[in-house]
């Protein structure tokens, strides 16, 4: 199921047809904050402001040689569907995208602005998403999966950069939403770095993951989370959670007020502007500043878009569920 570096590098080329890499950067001032030497991966400056843009750039590609595919569809809580939007678009595709109710203002518009449909639909991530998958079982469309050998080959092209880029890492955390980003990592860890470990982070607030790793069998877990919408998973993939067990080293679990936290720091020492979830990586080393004391670490900052009325709270202080 991982790609292998020949994989990559072949998606590479996709990727950068597209945009640029994205930084690495060691911020000093993030350093001093946490006590620890982190760097972070700006997965943030990417042209939609995620990780995710790189996978539906590599699965479009193949999928616009296929004849007879004129519309997709897919479920997302904001990045994915950006990126489904922007690919379906450079391939000349109608897009469909559902979102649950009560989803990231900012995100939605964006996904329009980007030329996809955006339609409404349950409570959560996972009722999105099936209702997905029977729109396009109805109407003949083609179903665009959140996780997909395809889009993991893509997503994994900004842990190259990262591997390549920064040597010696002892571990890298990466946010867990449906699995891509980690499995990514995973992929090339395992090439170029196999002594660096992989943690994952989820929400404390969406556990489906972590009690998943825990008792190596999958989970559902209702999610309440406020602020980590990229993390809201209440079913974990099967075919993640496989990668997981045999390539992760251990999942932290986050708060809300620790990834409120975590916002703040990258904020105030980086000048940079982090989604919940892509704050999470960086509150998880956080909260284990203490067993990486003279270690080189990365967190992967996988999105900045967080819609305007939410950060400013943050910013000023408003209290997160701990």
């Amino acid at each position: 199921m991982l790609p292998k570096l020949e994989d990559i590098e072949s998606a590479s080329r996709i990727v950068y047809a597209a945009m640029p890499p994205t930084p690495q950067y060691r911020w000093p001032l993030l350093c001093e904050r946490l006590g620890v030497d982190i760097w972070l991966k700006h997965e943030n400056h990417t042209p939609v402001g995620a990780f995710k843009v790189r996978g539906g750039l590599v699965y479009f590609a193949e999928l616009a040689q296929r004849a007879g595919v004129t519309q997709v569809v897919t479920a997302t809580r904001g990045n994915h569907g950006q990126s489904v939007a922007l690919s379906a678009r450079r391939c000349g595709l109608a897009a469909t995208i559902f979102v649950p109710f009560g989803n990231s203002v900012e995100k939605n518009a964006a996904m329009r602005a980007l030329g996809g449909e955006v339609v409404e639909f349950g409570h959560d991530f996972q009722a999105a998403r099936e209702e997905a998958a029977r729109v396009a079982e109805a109407s003949g469309a083609h179903m665009i999966p959140a996780f997909h050998p395809r889009l993991i080959a893509g997503v994994a092209t900004y842990a190259l950069e990262l591997f390549r880029g920064v040597e010696d890492l002892d571990s890298v955390y990466v946010p867990i939403g449906l699995g891509s980003g980690v499995c990514a990592v995973s992929a090339v860890r395992n090439v170029l770095s196999p002594k660096t470990k992989v943690v994952g982070v989820v929400s404390a607030h969406a556990p489906a993951y972590a009690l998943s790793f825990l008792q190596r069998r999958a989970i559902d877990a209702e999610v309440s989370t406020q602020l980590a919408d990229g993390m809201a998973c209440r079913t974990p993939q099967p075919e993640a959670l496989e990668i997981i067990w045999r390539n992760v080293d251990r999942i932290v679990e986050v708060t809300d007020a620790e990834i409120a936290s975590a916002i703040r720091d990258v904020f105030e020492c980086t000048h940079n502007v982090a989604e919940g979830a892509g704050a999470a990586a960086v509150a998880a080393i956080a909260r284990e500043s203490g067993r990486l004391a003279g270690k080189r670490v990365a967190a992967v900052l996988s999105g900045g878009n967080v819609d305007r009325t939410v950060f400013a709270s943050v910013l000023a202080g408003a209290e997160a569920r701990s």
